[in-house]
């Protein structure tokens, strides 16, 4: 295995290139529902369980599936509310075992992107030729129910191996979910040569990570995205910059952590300057606008 996968170089926050968003805006915003399938009894895979506890593992399959039931609603008429298209990280076997689900974000015009097919089946352990098969099958799944195949791309459970980022750019991707080393979008050096970005998608920000990892109360969740916002907002004044919001349907909307989000939601759509969008969007745009600058930037060899 190598050291370093070598997706992007060094390069300095400081004195890139500037970024420019439509209409003038600091920042790029967008919402990342996570909208997964997770298996009771999946098969066994040696390098991660799916499960913390023995089969049946009930309670975490439930309140997953309390996501799909009820947490799925609340946060849509959320988003509805603030003019927001979720972008959707998609275990693609929803729209097998949930095809309402998937209509109802059609009728939205949200995006989906692929997050795999199950989120209890990881790439490890996978051959090269099985991972392309997995990620394959998983584009041609949402382009069958939505008509367009995805341009963004999350690995299950975050699961990787080393030409994950490059297949799914040789399959036709051209943004990836996976590296969480900058707050602007970055270009990504994968072996095929594509032109093929990184667009920022915040781990810290991830309510998973907040409630179950962390260990944070609603309250303070609530104070983070603010804070999040007002530093990047006031960075994007002289360079554009992203800020993203991942959710989960079972965390986040769960009844006692949903108002510490709306106010969050309220308060980052209530300032002028914010282009509230999708991660498809940022991914077009940057390629079209500033790709090119970046990489002659990043090139030049400059170091501050």
């Amino acid at each position: 295995m190598k050291d370093d996968p070598g997706y992007y170089d060094y390069w300095p926050y400081s004195n890139r290139p500037k970024i420019t968003w439509p209409n003038g805006a600091k920042l790029a915003f967008w919402v990342a529902p996570n909208i997964e399938f997770y298996e009771l009894n999946p098969p066994k895979n040696p390098s991660r369980a799916a499960w913390p506890h023995p089969y049946p593992a009930v309670p975490g399959y439930s309140i997953r599936d309390y996501g799909n039931r009820v947490g799925h609603m609340r946060q849509t008429k959320l988003l509805d509310k603030y003019g927001i298209r979720g972008s959707i990280s998609l275990s693609t076997a929803l729209c097998t075992h949930h095809p309402e689900i998937i209509d109802m974000c059609r009728e939205r015009d949200w995006e989906f992107f692929t997050h795999g097919i199950y989120n209890t089946r990881y790439t490890y352990g996978m051959t090269e030729a099985q991972e392309r098969a997995m990620i394959l099958e998983s584009m041609e799944t949402i382009e069958r129910a939505v008509g367009k195949l995805p341009a963004g791309y999350l690995a299950p459970a975050l699961s990787h191996s080393e030409v994950t980022i490059d297949l799914f750019a040789e399959l036709g991707g051209t943004y990836t979910c996976d590296l969480f080393h900058d707050d602007q979008p970055t270009p990504v050096h994968v072996r095929s040569g594509r032109r093929f970005v990184s667009v920022p998608y915040s781990l810290e920000l991830n309510d998973t990570i907040v409630y179950v990892v962390n260990k944070i109360e609603p309250r303070r969740y609530g104070r983070m995205i603010k804070d999040s916002f007002d530093r990047l907002y006031a960075e994007g004044a002289t360079s554009g910059t992203v800020m993203c919001i991942p959710t989960h349907n079972y965390q986040v909307s769960c009844p006692h952590r949903l108002s510490a989000f709306e106010e969050a939601l309220e308060y980052i759509t209530g300032h002028p300057d914010v282009w509230v969008t999708t991660g498809r969007e940022i991914a077009d745009y940057y390629l079209a606008h500033h790709y090119d600058a970046a990489l002659a930037d990043i090139k030049s060899g400059r170091k501050a």
